[in-house]
């Protein structure tokens, strides 16, 4: 896979026009950004490029828009904020690769910066049918000379800026992206030992696939996050009004089983923090937390954190590791009475001498939201999709188009 720094090394920054593939898709409230993290991880690619004096051409999605404009979803806001981070005017196009992006392309002089408007904006980039994708990656590669991947949070889709468009320009990996994949090499190949992974979130049907890989892979797998419950249900506990995946009982059950055959410690919580009913996430309302041991959780109790026991020896699991992968909150941490579980488990990282890596997505968001400092962490990912994909073992059509 080639970089950037093969780019240069052939002469095809300086007077070119670079079209970088980032990943802008940030979280909005109306037109406020309200987590700038994968902006700010844009920044050095394009900031090099422009410094060797290309035209930057950066385009991404945000949200999912149907293949048509949709003001809501609009990129006007990030390019605003990625001319404060760069420190120079961004050239924002209306379109993707209408009139307003060519206009905006060849208005660029070397070393300036254009954003396009959404590329979901046109059903090109996501269509299934590969005619019709590459009908866009060919009017898309129109505007630039060279192509640079650095979309980490995206390689795991087969969209045309993304996985056609390296196929018709000079191509190679952005910072970012040689970064993300260099450590996910040390999840996957010479881990250091003892191996520790986190998983949370809300669902365990969207973690199936990684848990699956990673009982080959890691001695001990910690699991928090609304998922928790289908693996207690499995275990004979009575889980009130708690998310329950019951067409997922099978598949969990046969993983506990799995993990005991082959040595891996499965860790759940002991006790949960919960309420009885979901609590309001705009106003931050207090609410009315309860604590139970997962063994008496009350029928009209709905789950939503780890409890204290719990916060403690998931701690204690993380202390001895080499090398700790966390992807997915332990519970709701939007909410202050439902956070402290997420807030344990990443300051377990932050005081683990081991090797960290925070798995992108919700987790990321989470560390940031709850004002840890990033650089405590040995790595935060901007892919919480990708990095999964990769670590079950997929192809991901983005890096594989950017193979030589």
């Amino acid at each position: 896979m080639k970089t950037i720094d093969d780019l240069l090394a052939a002469g095809q920054v300086a007077g070119k026009r670079v079209f970088v593939r980032a990943d802008l898709n940030v979280p909005l409230a109306g037109e406020t950004i309200t987590d700038d993290g994968r902006i700010r991880a844009a920044v050095p690619t394009v900031k090099r490029l422009a410094e060797a004096g290309a035209k930057v051409i950066v385009a991404s999605h945000l949200g999912r828009p149907k293949g048509a404009p949709d003001p809501q979803f609009s990129l006007a806001p990030v390019a605003a904020r990625l001319g404060e981070l760069l420190g120079t005017d961004v050239a924002f196009a209306a379109d993707t690769v209408g009139d307003s992006a060519r206009a905006t392309v060849e208005g660029l002089a070397d070393g300036q910066v254009a954003l396009l408007e959404n590329l979901r904006f046109n059903a090109g980039e996501t269509a299934k049918d590969d005619a019709e994708r590459g009908a866009f990656a060919d009017r898309l590669a129109e505007l630039a000379d060279a192509y640079v991947g650095d979309g980490f949070g995206a390689v795991h889709r087969k969209h045309a800026s993304v996985y056609d468009l390296p196929a018709r320009l000079p191509h190679a990996a952005g910072g970012l992206i040689a970064t993300e994949v260099g450590v996910l090499k040390k999840l996957t190949e010479d881990v250091a030992r003892p191996y520790v992974v986190v998983l949370g979130g809300s669902k365990v049907s969207d973690k199936l696939g990684v848990i699956d890989h990673l009982l080959e892979k890691a001695d001990r797998i910690l699991v928090g996050g609304g998922m928790l419950f289908t693996f207690l249900k499995a275990q004979g506990h009575e889980v009130g009004k708690s998310l329950l995946q019951e067409d997922q009982l099978a598949a969990v059950t046969e993983y506990l089983e799995r993990a005991e055959a082959r040595g891996v410690e499965f860790v759940l919580p002991v006790d949960v923090v919960g309420d009885i009913e979901f609590p309001d996430l705009k106003t931050k309302a207090p609410a009315n937390p309860v604590v139970a041991p997962v063994t008496a959780i009350p029928a009209d109790v709905l789950g939503l954190d780890i409890g204290p026991e719990s916060r403690k020896l998931f701690a204690a699991k993380i202390a001895d590791a080499a090398t700790v992968f966390w992807n997915g909150p332990m519970g709701v941490f939007e909410h202050p009475d439902f956070a402290d579980g997420t807030r344990a488990v990443a300051q377990a990282l932050i005081d683990s001498p081991a090797f960290t890596v925070v798995g992108g997505g919700d987790s990321a968001a989470a560390v940031r939201i709850l004002g840890f400092d990033e650089n405590a962490f040995g790595h935060i990912s901007t892919g919480g999709g990708a990095s999964l994909e990769y670590l079950e073992g997929k192809t991901l059509p983005g890096l594989a188009a950017l193979e030589d």
